[in-house]
């Protein structure tokens, strides 16, 4: 039986990229959910094709309590419709089981704060005399310049950035293009990276991406993270509530803080919805609130 679902879930997953064309993280993540899904629906003498609400509101209920979270729960839940739609569009069923399930409530999380003298700390934190170091300085740079999420940043190339024109062009979430500032100072860092950094890493190499790892290969987002963690512990940060996307959440905050465009962010930060950006707008007000506190002679 798991046999005859795992086909289905594929046909469907190829169906998907194409009409979606979805990250294949995203994808990955659809598969993981759907083949247990799929193998859970066995194990209760059911399968895809047969399965009913209660099968599927009884599956999701056992990932809550088994410890989901619930953007994961959310997650699998969008999986699950996206499926079963698909099933019922194709006429290989006669109904949507998933049509009466209820989404998991996600509490909107304020993203992790750092202040703009913690940022400055983390990013002197390499010693750019290193060109690894000096690639770690120009991609923190970078990402605190332009608020890439770290996949963008990671999958760079030399020609989507212009340094003349001082941009860089990103190539977001649902293939969608953008063209980011970057500003003097990750200009410069660039620059500097690129005479004195990259030589030593692609030792020779004809390699386009921008930020190689130092076996001359597109560096993974893992291996960023790992590079940042270091950083942080360097800079006295601590390192549990640092990584790539916490710079990005700071890019954000600090534009908000010093006066931008809640539009201009949305679209700096490559958000197809203003809901999405507008939690940043809590963190700003936050952060007003508590220098209110601290100066205000009547707070």
């Amino acid at each position: 039986m798991q046999q005859q679902n795992n086909p289905l879930i594929e046909q469907f997953l190829d169906a998907l990229w194409l009409e979606r064309n979805l990250a294949e993280n995203t994808l990955a993540s659809y598969r993981l959910d759907l083949h247990a899904l799929s193998g859970w629906l066995e194990h209760h003498g059911s399968d895809l094709l047969r399965a009913g609400s209660q099968d599927l509101q009884s599956f999701l209920a056992e990932r809550i309590e088994g410890g989901y979270k619930a953007t994961s729960s959310a997650r699998l839940l969008s999986a699950m419709r996206r499926l079963f739609q698909y099933l019922y569009r194709e006429k290989l069923r006669e109904d949507d089981p998933t049509a009466l399930l209820s989404s998991p409530k996600l509490p909107q999380r304020l993203p992790k704060d750092l202040s703009e003298a913690q940022v400055d700390a983390l990013l002197n934190s390499p010693n750019v005399d290193i060109p690894l170091e000096l690639r770690d300085k120009a991609m923190l740079e970078v990402l605190y310049a332009t608020g890439l999420r770290v996949s963008e940043l990671v999958g760079l190339t030399i020609s989507d950035v212009s340094l003349r024109q001082g941009v860089v062009r990103v190539i977001g979430k649902g293939n969608k293009e953008r063209l980011v500032p970057l500003g003097e100072e990750a200009v410069y860092w660039i620059e500097n990276y690129m005479e004195h950094g990259r030589p030593w890493l692609i030792n020779g190499q004809s390699l386009d991406v921008l930020f190689p790892s130092n076996r001359s290969q597109q560096m993974t987002r893992q291996t960023f993270w790992h590079r940042i963690k270091h950083y942080a512990i360097l800079a006295g940060i601590d390192s549990e509530r640092l990584s790539p996307h916490v710079l990005r959440h700071a890019f954000a905050t600090h534009l908000l803080n010093h006066g931008a465009d809640l539009r201009v962010v949305q679209m700096l930060l490559g958000h197809s919805d203003l809901s999405t950006t507008q939690i940043y707008t809590h963190v700003a007000t936050e952060r007003l609130k508590l220098l209110h506190q601290q100066h205000h002679p009547r707070a």
